[in-house]
């Protein structure tokens, strides 16, 4: 049996602490839910922290708040019973006031149920002026009134006075009549007057009028016929220069040099031209045999270079076909290298394998893989 010594005590003690803490730190690493492996501690602590003062400010509050309001409360309960007493007070003094200020005599309509109503009341008619002599009421009726003696005198002195200021205006208005008829008879007879003496004007107007136009017309006849007669004179003159110009002209003569333009040799008058001459016609003629030689030259021509085209479009198509002939003997030869090529790659890619299946035999177990994770360094 060994001996243990202080040492071996002190290694093993140490190694014992460090399996342990090892075992702690696999737990801490290897634990998803409680591994802090890549955070920031402080700043969770201080975040913590923080929560806890924020929450302690948040009761802090919710405290006063409750405080005040009890405070409120008790404040609404107090302005609640002074309201109770004022309401109540002001409900006696409305009360105190009405016997004291509002009786029932003093009412607007206390007179409908006073019981001394009949006793105070007037008698139904004073006077004839009484204001209370209502239509209605049916107290006062025409001629029934008390004074009727001095009304009927009153009404027949006005009547008088009516009958005198009729008179009176009637007479004024005789006059005003009278005196608007003579003033009209003296309007009407210096109107007749002026109308006369108007009508003897327009006579002695009308007759020198009548006079100066007669004599009017009469010159105008005579210029007239004189006009007449120099017109026909005129036109007999310019008909016989008329015959004579057609007889003596190019027109009916048929000259050819009528239809000269000034603009050129070439160019004729359309309204005087007659027509070619035999010899404008042989020209044209002439002109038209050398345009027909022209055209079949020209068609010659052309039947000549399309047949050079379409000798020159077949050669070219012939060595198009050559070309297209050897370019696919060269793609085939080319096709049967590139053939020889990728079987000879593709022999040596498997002797490639064959050679790497014998050297790398040793195949990867689980063991291998479980090696892996095992540590917290």
């Amino acid at each position: 049996m060994e001996v243990a010594q202080p040492k071996d005590l002190q290694q093993d003690f140490a190694l014992a602490r460090r399996r342990h803490a090892e075992l702690c730190r696999q737990k801490r690493v290897f634990d998803a839910r409680n591994r802090i492996i890549g955070g920031d501690a402080e700043a969770w602590d201080l975040q913590v922290h923080d929560q806890k003062i924020k929450e302690a400010t948040e009761k802090a509050k919710h405290e006063t708040f409750a405080a005040e309001m009890r405070r409120n409360d008790k404040i609404a309960c107090l302005l609640e019973d002074r309201q109770r007493r004022d309401r109540k007070n002001l409900c006696k003094a409305i009360n105190d006031f009405q016997q004291s200020f509002q009786a029932p005599e003093t009412r607007r309509e206390f007179d409908l149920s006073d019981p001394l109503a009949l006793r105070k009341d007037l008698p139904a008619r004073q006077s004839d002026n009484d204001v209370r002599n209502t239509i209605s009421g049916m107290q006062r009726f025409m001629g029934e009134d008390l004074n009727s003696r001095e009304r009927r005198r009153f009404q027949q002195e006005q009547n008088r006075e009516w009958a005198l200021q009729q008179q009176r205006e009637r007479r004024d208005a005789q006059a005003g009549q009278q005196c608007a008829e003579d003033l009209y008879r003296q309007t009407r007879l210096q109107w007749d007057e002026t109308a006369k003496h108007m009508q003897d004007l327009g006579t002695a107007t009308r007759r020198a009028v009548c006079a100066a136009v007669k004599e009017f017309n009469k010159n105008q006849a005579t210029e007239s016929a004189e006009r007449k007669i120099l017109e026909k004179s005129q036109e007999h003159e310019d008909n016989l220069a008329e015959i004579s110009n057609l007889l003596h002209g190019d027109l009916l003569s048929e000259n050819p040099q009528q239809a000269a333009s000034s603009f050129g040799a070439h160019r004729v008058v359309p309204d005087r031209w007659k027509g070619m001459s035999r010899e404008q016609l042989e020209q044209i003629r002439l002109t038209q045999k050398q345009q027909v030689q022209e055209k079949l030259r020209l068609q010659e021509e052309e039947y000549q270079r399309d047949r050079g085209w379409d000798r020159q479009r077949v050669q070219n198509a012939r060595t198009a076909l050559l070309l297209e002939r050897q370019q696919r003997r060269q793609q085939r030869d080319l096709r049967r290298a590139l053939d020889r090529s990728n079987l000879s790659l593709a022999e040596e890619q498997l002797s490639q394998k064959k050679y790497m299946k014998e050297v790398y035999t040793n195949q990867p177990t689980e063991d291998y893989f479980t090696q892996f994770n095992t540590g917290s360094r």
